[in-house]
């Protein structure tokens, strides 16, 4: 059996940072929470990384548009001065435009 490791988010896309050969889309998923007695909102920001062809259609992304993005989880380490850092990535391979902002998302922008 195949051990994996993975995630999906659906959410809003808050900022999207291009570089050479990586991707970076920042997406806001809210979960409900009580707060005295009322139903409010908690956003999490999450960092999701892009690789590949995939990196083009990051670029078509604008802030507000809601994404349904899959993928897998991997964990990293590094020393600097003396101290490890640990950290998670966020791998997609697979996302879907759900609805730009303000308007209908188009029919190709699902990658498998």
């Amino acid at each position: 059996m195949k051990n994996i490791a993975e995630f999906r988010i659906i959410g809003r896309v808050g900022k999207t940072e291009i570089l050479d050969k990586v991707a970076y889309i920042n997406i806001a998923a809210n979960y409900g929470r009580k707060v005295s007695g009322q139903w409010d909102d908690d956003t999490h920001w999450n960092r999701v990384t892009v690789f590949g062809k995939a990196i083009e259609r990051v670029a078509k992304l604008g802030r507000g548009d809601l994404i349904h993005v899959a993928g897998r989880v991997r964990q990293t380490s590094y020393e600097r001065q003396g101290a490890t850092t640990y950290g998670v990535d966020l791998i997609a391979e697979a996302f879907a435009v759900l609805a730009k902002f303000g308007r209908p998302a188009e029919d190709d922008q699902q990658d498998d």
